[in-house]
């Protein structure tokens, strides 16, 4: 586990938990997903150094919890692959890529940071977990501009990260 960046200035944090593409096949993969999309004027598609797959949106912490947060949040990482191939727009207009199935190795990650989440006295969403890589928001009407690309296969090796928005993203703690 190793601290990534300086968390920017504020009361609060405003943060997630994710995986991060570690692999350049993975996107480069995403990005072809994005470059096969026509996107009405509106869209605003994910900068490339955003891509991610959310674990766990956790909301506003206030920053004297970060580092017990961070800490908390330590669980062994996985070894696995999640293949997303299905792209659709969800409400609001964002665009995704999802997988058809999520490995059961996955699943088990997720409920782990939901438990020490909990411990925390964290929020932890009820609704089913619909694991997905954000390609674009404002995207309503986008459609594919031809053949769809391969599906993206992400090996999950890395662990997960500790991430907060703020004027972009920025990754607070990785944990290996």
């Amino acid at each position: 586990m190793t601290p990534v960046a300086e968390p920017p200035a504020g009361a609060t944090a405003r943060l997630f938990l994710a995986l991060w593409p570690d692999e350049p096949a993975t996107l480069q993969g995403l990005r072809a997903w994005q470059a096969a999309l026509r996107w009405p004027a509106s869209a605003r598609p994910t900068a490339a150094a955003n891509l991610h797959l959310t674990l766990h949106f956790i909301g506003a912490v206030p920053r004297e919890r970060l580092a017990e947060v961070a800490d908390g949040l330590r669980v062994p990482a996985v070894h696995t692959d999640i293949t997303l191939s299905e792209w659709t727009v969800w409400p609001h207009g964002v665009a995704v890529l999802a997988p058809r199935a999520v490995p059961a190795a996955l699943l088990e990650l997720h409920g782990r940071l939901a438990e020490r989440l909990a411990a925390l006295q964290l929020p932890v969403d009820t609704r089913p977990w619909r694991p997905h890589a954000t390609l674009a928001r404002r995207a309503a009407g986008a459609a594919l501009a031809g053949a769809p690309p391969a599906p993206v296969t992400w090996p999950v090796r890395q662990g997960h990260v500790l991430a907060e928005s703020a004027s972009g993203y920025h990754l607070l703690r990785r944990y290996a």
